[in-house]
């Protein structure tokens, strides 16, 4: 592979590594430090040794490679904020105290409540730092916040939870992955508001956008249509509705509301564009640079830095900086500087999925459209332009494919459709809406402009949704985990490199690496029909019990399950353990699993009083005695579930410490699993 090739390649390599080995292992910063340094003393004394010699001695490779390893690991350290004294994870106990905190943006607000991401400043007037989500109440007009504000909010911040379900989205992990630990909420009655607000980079970055907003607003752009075109330009999908949002995952398009290189090199030609009157000297090339980066780096700051914009942004700025300085530049070096540029000032990118599939997608779009592309050579430059279009659309979907099946566990089969009728109108629709962004940054926007710009936009909101109604066409929870990821993208390599020089060894290879996905997937498939386990999940309001044989997962509950339970308990399940629902059920006073006999006490707390179960599960809050209750059965555990109110659940765990019986509650611990082999109730 060519890119490997590259001492640069693997340099960055080894730093991703020791990024990566930091995050899992957290050595303290003074360690990093010591083998920063050891490792500097390492190269130098390699590198002095190695300029004696004509022929590069493989030493000097390896202190290289040790040395950016443990760059990674610094880098790492430095960035981590828990590892600061004043980190307000270090005064996580539960209590009030009142908390100053500085707003730094403006997430998608839900049902119940407006959420931002803010900096906390200090905790009971004593210094404090580090991020946390802050989520206030809506009941109250004056609950939502402009960027920048300080609030003293009495209050406790909290820890997120981990997930309540098997195969959940893990959102304590997402958060920490951004450098967010903790979470607040609050309501306006325990918030004073400071009346000078903190006017850093970000205020003036979220001032600028709702601007923008507002002029558009005022010269009568429609709702949607506007939330659109703010995702588009100004890379804040917030106000975006639900079900649109999922037209465009439905019909394969969402990655065109993430700002990308489509919408910043756009905007690269069109201030190329405007600067074309300046002479072509040295001194006007310089001036050229300078206000093209500028106009790049300032629209990076108002799409909030997201990874996907600042990897374009970092890119499309060496590839500037190469052209008007009349030099070459190599597409897979550009590609191989602008991550570790990124990861050394933000390392927790790594692992942010929007940053992944970005790079996955360009370098499969430069390492295997070529391929695609010589395949069909069209006579008229129509046909090539779409033939292009559907090449790259190809290449790019195959780089992201395993990625999105791990993360999402779904395939828009339609894509390629969504790109060709797309893309041609998107061009129009990013070149007019820079210029009506830029004008409606000092003034309304005459209406001729807005038209064209809303009407363009509601033909491609139709696009959208027509493609996307054909449901049929999108594959969904489909099962994919760790091991079928490896090697789905050990295949993909294999088999491009067998076609693009085929030969025995490369074909061979190819093969092996079929056979190792095939046994992958008949491995997890093997797995789980072998199976069994009974699982007693964590939902609110309702008693969700499941009992696992092999692929088939009966459902037990006392109500009807719904949409949401459906969506967001039990097929995150499904897709993660390669099952699916044979049927559902209510719940009976008695199950059976492995043996053991289960007694269900709900909210009518009539149960058969002979019995002598192994379990009990205490469910929608039962008037019932459970010190008696424990001493005439004799469980071996309890279990009470999200269907039960706080104040029962902490009365039954008292009962149960005093009864020395174990006590499991699903609000507190999660989820409850018992399997096959499970005979401890541990």
């Amino acid at each position: 592979m060519k890119i490997l090739k590259f001492p640069l390649a693997r340099i960055i390599i080894w730093f991703v590594l020791g990024v990566l080995a930091a995050f899992y292992f957290e050595p303290i910063p003074l360690l990093s430090l010591i083998l920063c340094g050891v490792s500097v003393l390492l190269f130098g004394t390699a590198f002095y040794f190695s300029g004696k010699d004509f022929i590069q001695k493989s030493y000097f490779g390896y202190a290289t490679y040790f040395v950016f390893f443990c760059i990674g690991i610094t880098t790492h350290a430095v960035h981590n904020e828990r590892l600061s004294k004043y980190h307000y994870g270090h005064k996580l106990d539960g209590h009030t105290h009142s908390v100053e905190v500085v707003l730094l943006e403006k997430l998608r607000s839900n049902p119940y409540n407006h959420r931002y991401i803010a900096k906390v400043t200090a905790i009971d007037s004593a210094i404090a730092e580090g991020k946390i989500v802050l989520q206030v109440k809506k009941e109250n007009p004056m609950a939502d916040f402009p960027v920048g504000t300080r609030l003293l909010i009495s209050g406790s911040i909290y820890e997120p939870q981990a997930p309540g379900n098997p195969h959940q989205f893990d959102y304590k992990k997402y958060l920490a992955f951004k450098s967010v630990y903790g979470q607040m909420y609050a309501d306006v009655s325990t918030i004073q508001i400071s009346p000078k607000k903190e006017k850093s980079i970000w205020y003036y970055a979220a001032d600028f956008r709702n601007t923008i907003i507002k002029n558009l607003k005022d010269s009568g752009f429609r709702n949607e249509e506007l939330n659109v075109a703010v995702a588009l330009i100004l890379g804040q999908q917030q106000d975006i509705s639900p079900e649109l949002m999922k037209d465009y995952q439905f019909a394969g398009a969402v990655h065109i509301l993430s700002v990308s290189g489509l919408h910043v090199g756009c905007l690269m030609l069109f201030i190329g564009f405007l600067l074309s009157p300046l002479p072509k000297t040295k001194t006007g090339n310089i001036l050229r640079l300078t206000i093209l980066l500028s106009f790049l780096w300032v629209f990076a700051l108002i799409a909030n830095f997201s990874p996907s914009v600042t990897r374009s942004v970092v890119m499309f700025s060496f590839v500037a900086v190469g052209k008007y300085a009349r030099r070459k530049t190599n597409i897979y070096h550009t590609l191989l500087v602008s991550v570790f540029v990124i990861l050394l000032f933000e390392p927790s990118f790594i692992f942010d999925v929007g940053f992944q599939l970005s790079y996955c997608a360009l370098f499969f779009i430069v390492w295997l459209q070529p391929l695609f592309s010589s395949l069909w050579q069209p006579e008229n430059k129509i046909g090539k332009y779409f033939w292009d279009i559907l090449t790259v659309s190809l290449a790019a979907q195959m780089g992201t494919f395993p990625l999105s099946l791990y993360y999402f566990h779904q395939f828009p089969g339609l894509f390629f459709i969504t790109n060709l009728l797309i893309l041609p109108l998107l061009g129009i629709i990013m070149a007019l809406g820079v210029f009506v962004m830029l004008w409606a940054s000092f003034s309304t926007v005459p209406s001729y402009l807005v038209k064209c710009l809303e009407w363009s936009l509601y033909i491609l909101n139709k696009i959208i949704s027509k493609v996307a109604s054909f449901e049929s066409f999108v594959f969904q929870d489909i099962p994919f985990n760790w091991q079928m990821l490896v090697t789905c993208y050990l295949l993909l390599f294999t088999t491009v490199f067998w076609l693009k020089k085929p030969n025995f060894k490369k074909l061979a290879f190819a093969l092996a690496s079929i056979i190792l996905f095939q046994l992958a997937y008949l491995g997890n498939r093997y797995s789980s029909k072998n199976h069994e386990e009974l699982i007693v999940f964590n939902a609110k309001k309702n008693t969700i019990i499941a009992r696992k044989k092999g692929e088939q997962l009966t459902v037990f509950s006392h109500q009807e399950l719904s949409e949401q339970t459906i969506n967001f308990i039990l097929k995150p399940y499904l897709a993660g353990s390669f099952s699916r629902i044979a049927s559902t059920e209510k719940i009976g006073n008695l199950m059976y699993f492995n043996q053991n006999k289960i007694l269900v006490i709900d909210s009518l707390g009539v149960f058969p009083k002979s019995q002598r179960p192994d379990i009990i599960i205490l469910s929608q809050s039962p008037k019932i005695n459970l010190e008696r209750t424990i001493q005439d059965a004799k469980p071996k555990m309890v279990i009470a579930d999200a269907s039960n109110y706080r104040t029962d659940v902490e009365r039954w765990k008292t009962t149960c410490v005093k009864e020395k019986i174990p006590f499991h509650s699903t609000v507190e611990k999660g989820f409850y699993s018992l399997s096959k082999n499970d005979l401890d109730f541990n």
